[in-house]
């Protein structure tokens, strides 16, 4: 049989995808054992110091309170606009999450919530790199390890695979869901408030 595996195109400065966290945990939890989940960056925004446009960041608030008004329990935490320079550069966050599944996958998956926290509940910002050292402090890697890993090249050259990889799935936005089985691919609807309508399509589409 071919092998099954589910791919999660993401990127951790997402808004929607942090909005899909509960769901995609759910989704996690329920999925067969016979069908591998993977994480797969497909970074939103290059490295840059340009401080974000205001229209752009208008537009992004307005995004977080249309979340809020769509998604049950999600909220965020505006103070983030008036306590940072914002900057649209996701590309540092997405090399960290690289530099932690260099120390196991369970310390990926952690980062990734240490980043949704700090950003969208402590209103701290996930483009800079003290912040992401901090977050990887907050959750007990190897910090020596993880900051060398998060500068070096081949983490760079990783990310530019990951994004290659998720391009040739024709995914354009996130959070998407992509299911392989041997050269099929079929494309999973996100849904944000059941994963079993995710599972349904799942077995569906197997």
């Amino acid at each position: 049989m071919p092998a099954r595996r589910l791919f999660y195109i993401h990127d951790p400065m997402c808004s929607w995808c942090y909005a899909f966290s509960a769901s995609l945990q759910g989704l996690q939890q329920d999925l067969p054992a016979s069908i591998e989940f993977v994480y797969l960056l497909g970074g939103l925004a290059p490295d840059t110091s340009t401080p974000m446009p205001i229209e752009m960041q208008r537009a992004i608030q307005q995004t977080w309170r249309r979340i809020e008004t769509t998604v049950p329990d999600v909220v965020f935490n505006f103070d983030f606009w008036r306590l940072n320079t914002p900057v649209r550069s996701t590309y540092p966050a997405c090399r960290a999450l690289l530099a932690a599944r260099r120390q196991g996958a369970d310390c990926e998956t952690r980062l990734l919530r240490a980043i949704h926290l700090a950003y969208y509940q402590q209103a701290k910002n996930p483009s800079l790199i003290p912040t992401l050292q901090a977050c990887a402090a907050d959750i007990g890697l190897d910090c020596v390890a993880f900051n060398q890993d998060l500068l070096s090249p081949a983490i760079a050259i990783a990310l530019e695979q990951e994004i290659q990889t998720a391009r040739a799935m024709s995914v354009s936005a996130y959070p998407a869901l992509r299911l392989m089985q041997g050269d099929k691919q079929i494309t999973i609807t996100i849904d944000y408030v059941n994963h079993q309508n995710m599972l349904a399509e799942i077995a569906r589409g197997l």
